[in-house]
């Protein structure tokens, strides 16, 4: 990786003051990668002149699952082989968060054991992918004072242990949707701990049912919601079959599906496979990818990757969707958006 100097400051940061501010704005990081820009309308989303800053790195694993806290101001991830979530903000840095984070300690892989997806319910508590546990798990303690003490939120299908979930999201209401595949199992699909047959993507209601929407992808990964809600879209990160998935929804579950990219042909050449993914706004996907992160508009068409030269996990916005945050293998990186 080739590191270059970029001044820049964390464009979302709450209001500081003056020194806090200057100190802040002198602070520069490394910078690595490229824009690949495929179409004029990631210029309205990117400018042409942004940088992809790494903020740290060397210190994980690998790195899953950012999340933007605004009660902390600062952004959390996890490392899943370490079993760790860090936080990084821009006035201190890195500091370990919260350890362990996808298990108790009777862990199924121990090179697979920790958190991946994060995010908030409605109640603002950090909700937790576990692959260990394999379940999704909602943090019992404080936003600013972490503990590893858990709740399940959801732990079996069909009687069945999940197999580890991966990663999760909340629509407006309330529901949860989160996907399942095997990478927290000791030889995935062939582990004799799998109970599930399937590597499915679920939602639980607001009264704690679980219904299966799906059972179609082989590694379904990261999941992301369009602004209406009414798309809901699923990465597959199969070598074989590197896709994502648009499903339409219903209050009752899935009404119909479409394929709406195809990047298997990319995965030879390019650095990573269809995992974490993000939707703005106006409808934009941010999805992580073969390259880095591919940024599609709302019809599937691909306006260009932010190319960060390693494979890229997860990404996520901060507080005002001014920064991208990504979690890229062993480093945190960022890239400013218009």
């Amino acid at each position: 990786m080739i590191f270059l100097l970029a001044a820049c400051g964390d464009p979302g940061k709450k209001e500081t003051t003056s020194d806090e501010a200057r100190a802040v704005a002198a602070k520069t990081y490394p910078t690595a990668g490229t824009v690949e820009r495929l179409d004029p309308q990631l210029d309205e989303l990117i400018s042409t002149t942004a940088k992809i800053e790494v903020l740290t790195g060397e210190e994980f694993l690998w790195s899953e699952g950012p999340l933007w806290v605004e009660e902390l101001d600062a952004v959390i991830f996890s490392d899943v082989p370490q079993n760790k979530i860090f936080q990084w903000d821009e006035r201190e840095g890195l500091k370990l968060y919260l350890t362990p984070a996808g298990t108790n300690g009777q862990d199924v892989s121990p090179n697979e054991s920790g958190s991946n997806g994060l995010t908030m319910n409605p109640q603002r508590q950090l909700v937790l992918a576990q692959h260990g546990n394999r379940q999704v798990s909602v943090m019992d303690a404080g936003l600013s004072q972490p503990e590893a003490k858990f709740t399940s939120i959801a732990g079996a299908f069909g009687g069945k242990k999940l197999n580890s979930p991966n990663d999760v999201i909340y629509d407006s209401k309330g529901n949860l949707y989160f996907t399942d595949p095997p990478y927290g199992l000791n030889g995935q699909d062939e582990s004799s701990d799998k109970e599930q047959d399937i590597n499915g993507v679920y939602k639980v209601d607001t009264e704690g049912n679980i219904t299966l929407l799906t059972d179609q992808l082989t590694r379904p990964n990261g999941l992301a919601l369009s602004p209406d809600e009414k798309t809901l879209y699923v990465a597959n990160s199969d070598p074989e079959r590197a896709i994502w998935m648009a499903y339409e929804m219903s209050e009752e579950g899935v009404t119909s599906e479409k394929l709406f990219f195809d990047a298997t042909s990319m995965v030879p050449e390019k650095k990573g496979l269809p995992d974490g993914l993000k939707v703005d706004d106006k409808g934009y996907i941010y999805a992580t990818g073969p390259g880095g992160v591919l940024v599609f508009d709302p019809t599937g068409k691909h306006l260009g990757t932010v190319n960060t030269d390693q494979a890229t996990a997860n990404c996520a916005f901060n507080a005002d969707k001014s920064a991208l945050y990504m979690t890229a293998h062993k480093y945190l990186m960022r890239i400013k958006l218009l």
